[in-house]
């Protein structure tokens, strides 16, 4: 036993080592894509900025500490990052549904492998103990095959997003006690900064989170603007609103929600649409 704590800790710490690495590198994922849009996002951007701080903080603490306490407190912060991207894939997340990106599934297989790493970290005096290790190599393999799955099902299935819609007929509807411009099933429609009057700039990811309404629309009660139409590079026809090509938001779950706002995402921002006048 006296042995132990002089050759245990130097084996476990190269296994920290590596645990840590993996933890920044997630960190900096979830750092970029806090910075280039998710921070503007209600609840999800402050929980972006505090994995990004935890993660740091561990990865420093993990190494210097050689704890298995704190190592192991990394494998449960890995597993549950992952755990709150899967929920956020599947049903959504404080009313944020996220779509596949190579960020999210390069994060997710980070934080399956930081688990894995940390786990057999925080295992006491591994790999001195032969036959602890014995035991504890195959649970932390379970489970990370199931977290990989649960990850490749998800990105592979992943939950069925609204697509292009219309054509439409446009209604003027109180949302938050502001009149804005809403689909036939009321939800509300949003401008993005970047488009032009005759050209959207929204594809693949951005698209997937962001809608277009397609096809010529009419205009329904309250509705005072100019409708018209741009046609996309595939060869669908978009509607617009005095020049602004439309999109719902996939973040909006039902009427009365107008949660995409002022959102700093997916290359630059987006604005709901006031309708002024009867």
């Amino acid at each position: 036993m006296g042995s132990d704590k002089g050759t245990s800790l130097p084996r476990r710490s190269w296994l920290g080592i590596a645990g840590a690495a993996l933890l920044v590198a997630s960190g900096a994922i979830h750092l970029d894509l806090y910075l280039t849009g998710y921070r503007t996002i209600p609840t999800i951007g402050p929980l972006f900025l505090l994995q990004m701080i935890a993660a740091f903080a561990l990865a420093v603490a993990i190494p210097v500490t050689g704890s298995a306490l704190v190592a192991a407190a990394g494998a449960v912060f890995a597993i549950s990052t992952l755990g709150g991207y899967l929920l956020s894939l599947w049903v959504g997340l404080f009313g944020f549904t996220e779509v596949r990106t190579t960020a999210g599934i390069v994060a997710g297989i980070i934080d399956v492998a930081a688990f894995a790493t940390l786990a057999l970290a925080a295992a006491p005096g591994l790999p001195a103990d032969l036959n602890l290790g014995r035991r504890m190599l195959p649970a932390v393999s379970a489970v990370s095959v199931v977290a990989l799955a649960l990850l490749f099902a998800a990105v592979a299935t992943p939950k069925t997003q609204p697509v292009a819609t219309g054509p439409d007929v446009l209604k003027a509807r109180d949302v938050g006690g502001v009149n804005l411009l809403t689909n036939a099933k009321g939800l509300t429609l949003y401008w993005f900064a970047p488009d032009t009057s005759a050209k959207s700039v929204c594809y693949g990811s951005c698209a997937a989170y962001w809608p277009p309404v397609t096809g010529s629309p009419s205009a329904g009660p309250g509705v005072t603007g100019t409708l018209g139409t741009i046609s996309r590079t595939d060869g669908t026809v978009q509607a617009t609103y005095d020049g602004h090509p439309l999109y719902t938001y996939i973040g909006d779950n039902a009427p009365g929600q107008a949660s995409g706002n002022n959102i700093n995402l997916n290359g630059g921002l987006w604005h709901d649409v006031p309708v002024t006048g009867s």
